[in-house]
């Protein structure tokens, strides 16, 4: 059976890789350095919806109003949107964790 090419109106698929290369970025900076995030922390607090959801909201209504229609505020909502994913499979369904290839971090 031959895969089916999808023509994407919206540049879903250019755009899907731009967020993955801007998400990358984010592993090679400072504060990704060292052996927990503050996410990692704040996550491992129970915190995680919330902080998700609080930061998805601080940088849509900063989108437009600081250094302009800045694009990486937009790829942080979608940063933080995985980010709120993946805590939602792991509060519901564990088990789908092995399922799904998750990085996972050598401590």
């Amino acid at each position: 059976m031959s895969k089916r090419i999808i023509k994407y109106k919206y540049l879903e698929d250019e755009i899907l890789d731009k967020v993955k290369e801007y998400i990358d970025g984010t592993y090679k900076q400072h504060y990704a350095q060292g052996k927990y995030q503050a996410t990692d922390m704040i996550l491992d607090t129970g915190h995680g919806e919330g902080f998700c959801m609080g930061n998805i909201l601080k940088y849509a209504m900063r989108y437009g109003k600081k250094n302009g229609k800045n694009r990486d505020d937009l790829y942080k909502i979608i940063h933080y949107a995985i980010i709120a994913i993946c805590v939602e499979i792991k509060e519901t369904d564990p088990l789908e964790i092995d399922t799904i290839k998750f990085p996972r971090r050598s401590d």
